[in-house]
């Protein structure tokens, strides 16, 4: 069943505004301001704004003489376009082969069998929410089994994110009001005289008179929005997308036959990046149905490649997922994400030794599990949950190493545990400790290792100090614990002890 993403960006016109103006203070209200003729009025407002008594629609001149220090910009309609174009784009690239601009003031995505590589629906909302707000915008989120629902449901909602459950969507409607509805103004004006508020009132009534009265719209997005009826999604594309397509004067509907094909479309594809010396990191299959219904397989790899056997696997794998329904008249394949690829001549295994390349096993490996693959690279820090991070499996290295000195464990808690110490102080090992409520007689210790704070990054690290001790009980398990502070100075912390980390 699809699965349709709406994203809306109440604010998109005032945060543009913002990112634009890194000077322009947060506290300062923003109204961006349309013209016709001499008249100006309030098209879009931000949040201290419209707390302000600001109001879409006001007239500018009572909006500026309401507020004090109101900054008001020209409306730029087609610089909000180009920038929803924009983000459309990069939302492709990231998350879901089938990406659509929802103007004025969202992006629709049909995330169906593309939510897995992000951990589930809701850290893919989260995460879609979270990477907007990291570039300065404010956006919503909502999945629905239909484009009408996720979109009603994404500005009509409080929350950031909205999850309807499968099948479920009858129910979330029922309550939305009839503007959700992306009915004309004129129509949904009508309909309040009329004494309809709800979707749910308006659903409950017989639609011959209002097909009478309103014409066939109002049945078709009530229709739309609780699944009667398919509304099909129109992909985004740019022009430097490198795309091959192949129509069919029959339907197909074969496995066998759909694999042929997407065979050829492999072979065209990488002759078209040859021509331009790039390599595909990013490929969808897009499936369109008779029903005029679209299907799409992403495969990714770990680096750009032209390997016409490898991308045939990769896209050929998941074939069992499509469904071909009364049959398919085009597939379309895309790469949506190319970077530059030079080819290197082999050279003699007398003269150099032979590496294995793991990335074909990484690729088939990544788009069964999508972000579950990585691997753990050194940042240069002495902090030690600080000197590791995830990278992808085929990144290159930083230049970072490894700390040498002193042993480090195996396993690092992510939030290091509270334990209770018996010790001598300042520069002796725990005696005993007690963690999880279960006491340890410490046979062995070496330390401490001290590890000062990076002042740099905040001041209250200025004069923090940790001491490391590799201990064992008399288990024969070894444990990485610390102390806060010098066990002299308060002022470099409080003496608490921790357990940081178990080695192997």
């Amino acid at each position: 069943m699809p699965r349709v993403v709406s994203l809306c960006l109440p604010f998109l016109p005032t945060d543009r505004i913002r990112r634009a103006d890194a000077s322009l203070p947060v506290e300062t209200p923003i109204a961006v301001i349309a013209r016709s003729g001499s008249k100006r009025t309030v098209v879009a407002a931000d949040h201290a704004a419209l707390k302000a008594g600001v109001r879409i629609g006001m007239a500018a001149s009572k909006a500026q003489a309401m507020i004090a220090g109101l900054h008001m910009v020209d409306a730029d309609p087609a610089g909000d376009e180009a920038a929803i174009h924009k983000l459309a784009l990069w939302v492709l690239r990231q998350y879901t082969p089938i990406v659509a601009t929802d103007l004025p003031d969202g992006i629709v995505l049909d995330t169906e069998g593309a939510d897995h590589l992000r951990g589930g629906e809701a850290l893919m909302l989260s995460g879609l929410v979270n990477a907007f707000r990291a570039r300065g915008l404010h956006a919503r989120a909502a999945i629905a089994d239909s484009w009408g629902a996720a979109y009603a449901l994404a500005r009509t909602s409080a929350r950031e994110t909205t999850i309807v459950p499968i099948g479920d969507t009858a129910n979330a409607v029922v309550h939305l009001p009839i503007s959700s509805l992306r009915l004309p103004a004129d129509i949904v004006t009508g309909l309040r005289v009329l004494g309809f508020n709800t979707v749910g009132e308006l659903s409950a009534t017989p639609r011959a008179p209002l097909a009478l009265r309103f014409g066939p719209e109002v049945g078709r997005r009530l229709d739309q929005m609780l699944g009667r009826l398919a509304e099909p999604i129109d992909p985004i594309r740019s022009p430097e997308l490198v795309e091959v397509t192949k129509s069919f004067s029959e339907p197909i509907a074969a496995a066998e036959t759909i694999a042929k094909y997407v065979g050829r479309l492999v072979v065209q594809l990488c002759g078209e990046l040859e021509q331009r010396g790039l390599g595909v990191r990013r490929a969808d299959l897009l499936i369109h149905r008779v029903d005029n219904t679209l299907q799409a397989i992403r495969a990714g790899t770990a680096k750009p490649v032209r390997d016409i056997k490898r991308l045939t696997k990769l896209l050929c794998d998941r074939i069992e997922q499509i469904d071909p329904g009364f049959g398919i008249e085009k597939l379309s394949l895309a790469a949506t994400m190319i970077e530059p690829l030079e080819e290197r001549q082999a050279i003699s295994s007398l003269v150099e030794d032979t590496v294995a390349d793991v990335t074909p096993l990484l690729d088939v490996l990544g788009n069964r599990g999508g972000q579950r693959l990585y691997r753990l690279a050194p940042v240069p820090s002495d902090v030690p949950e600080r000197n590791v991070q995830r990278i992808r499996p085929a990144a290159e290295e930083g230049g970072a190493s490894w700390p040498t000195g002193w042993p480090r464990p195996t396993r690092l808690f992510l939030h290091p545990e509270e334990i209770e110490v018996i010790a001598l102080t300042p520069d002796h090992p725990p005696a005993s400790i007690t963690w999880r409520g279960k006491r340890r007689r410490i046979k062995r210790g070496d330390g401490p290792e001290r590890v000062y704070g990076e002042w740099w990054r905040r001041d209250a690290e200025m004069e923090a100090v940790r001491d490391y001790y590799a201990i064992e009980d008399e288990d024969g398990q070894r444990f990485w614990v610390y102390r806060s502070g010098d066990g002299v100075d308060p002022a470099t912390g409080n003496a608490k002890w921790f357990l940081h980390g178990i080695f192997g």
